[in-house]
């Protein structure tokens, strides 16, 4: 006999083990699959133990410039390996908390690998055997993986990805990252922090590229007055791990082939969803680039099946997996479900400084036809941020000049990750330029950036 729900999904990260615990709480009988480990890459090899890395980077780096603030700091160092090691325990405790959250929301957790064998049927492999679980609706949750370079799949010696870079066998001493999005300028962030020489290299025209071009350039400035080699307009050719490191050709902008050796390497070109011997092609499963095609509600075209997160369309963060997974148990429990407005989800990077964003960049707008106002406040003029020390930064601010709608915001500086959603929860209220103006802004603090921004889009900036 199958064990039988309401409701089974299948991978248990940001999305996977949301969906679970909401779809609990409005009263389903819900179960999870999971063939690795509870909350997925996020909780384990993604965004937390990320962040705890570069937390020890943030800290060493104040410790070595530890006289900028009158203080004095002898005999500094770093233990590469004490580092990884508090990270993992982050990652570990995070783990242990969505075990506990299955167990409080009466959510079975069954431990293998998952595959549709029709409508309804799952299939799950694991240390105990096989077994058929049924279901009036399943929910695919099962994320991405790092993409490989072609030519040169990572060997976790040399060649590494996310999951290499987060575990280091031992600290590079010259490194090559190839890509500069979130992952990749991450761990140039982190790696550059410890002391390692690093460069950057980018196909396309400038860091960061998703982001605002005022963004981009300020960060290309401020990487490179940290000591990272910045590589835009290039492509690797050739990358081959030797023994003693890792010999590149990169095609620069010029044209020009450009032979380097490095200790080791990066490889952050984007992610692979993780559809494949999933059973899709048994139901017929429409996909677009092995991405799953869904709708507003997060529905498949095959009645009871749905899917959310990394394993559907872009933008491929934890937060919409997250909001995808209400939306998906809402609607499968009738619980007047809400569609999401992509343009309302912020987009944050964790490099040195900063980087957060929501909604239309300057010249997406302008490109869309809108009459644009936009203003830019730098955090030079904030008290708060030169108290921190912290004063290089910007604030960024995309209106509509006919309506006042914030069509979108951009932030490069100390903690603006934090800052962002301010500008996130206007964008989702549709509130216009009279409402953020209007609106007090405590003092001393970095969030009175965000003010500033607003006003300098209409002409009525204070502070500089």
């Amino acid at each position: 006999m199958a064990d039988s729900y309401d409701l089974i999904v299948l991978g248990s990260g940001p999305g996977g083990y949301v969906a679970a615990i909401r779809a609990a709480q409005l009263g389903l009988k819900t179960a999870i699959v999971e063939r690795e480990l509870l909350g997925g890459i996020c909780l384990n090899w993604g965004c937390v133990p990320t962040k705890a890395l570069l937390r020890s980077a943030e800290i060493y780096h104040y410790l070595q410039n530890a006289g900028a603030y009158g203080l004095k700091a002898a005999q500094i160092g770093a233990d590469l390996d004490a580092v990884v090691k508090r990270s993992r325990g982050v990652a570990k405790q995070l783990n242990q908390g969505v075990a506990h959250l299955m167990k409080k929301h009466k959510i079975a957790v069954h431990m293998g690998e998952g595959k549709l064998l029709a409508a309804g049927k799952l299939e799950v492999k694991g240390e105990k055997g096989t077994e058929v679980l049924t279901a009036k609706n399943i929910i695919i949750a099962t994320g991405a993986r790092a993409r490989d370079l072609p030519f040169a799949p990572a060997d976790g010696k040399r060649i590494w990805t996310y999951r290499h870079a987060l575990v280091p066998p031992e600290m590079p001493a010259k490194l090559l990252v190839i890509g500069s999005g979130a992952i990749g300028i991450e761990f140039a962030s982190f790696y550059s922090d410890m002391g390692a020489e690093v460069t950057v290299v980018e196909m396309l025209d400038r860091l960061v590229p998703v982001e605002d071009a005022d963004v981009s350039a300020f960060l290309e400035k401020q990487v490179k007055k940290q000591g990272m080699t910045v590589m835009t307009g290039a492509g690797v050719e050739e990358l081959k791990a030797t023994a003693k490191g890792v010999s590149a050709k990169i095609k620069a902008k010029d044209g020009k082939s450009v032979a380097g050796d490095y200790s080791h390497a990066i490889v952050a070109i984007g992610i692979v969803p993780n559809t494949e011997n999933i059973g899709l092609e048994t139901l017929g499963v429409k996909t677009t680039k092995g991405h799953i095609d869904t709708d507003g509600m997060c529905r498949t075209n095959v009645p009871g099946l749905w899917a959310i997160g990394d394993v559907t369309a872009p933008p491929w963060l934890a937060h919409k997996a997250m909001h995808e997974a209400v939306i998906a148990a809402e609607a499968i429990a009738g619980d007047h479900p809400h569609a999401m407005d992509p343009r309302n989800i912020p987009g944050c990077t964790y490099c040195r400084p900063q980087i957060a964003s929501v909604g239309l960049t300057e010249a997406k707008a302008r490109e869309l036809g809108y009459e644009v106002k936009a203003g830019t406040f730098p955090f030079i003029g904030n008290g708060k941020a030169i108290a921190l020390g912290e004063a290089e930064g910007f604030t960024k601010t995309v209106f509509d000049a006919k309506t006042g709608e914030l069509l979108g915001a951009h932030m490069i500086g100390a903690e603006v990750t934090e800052l962002i959603q301010g500008y996130t929860i206007g964008k989702t209220a549709e509130l216009v330029e009279a409402d953020f103006i209007g609106t007090v802004f405590p003092h001393p603090t970095l969030s009175e950036t965000m003010h500033e921004g607003v006003l300098a889009a209409f002409g009525r900036v204070l502070h500089i």
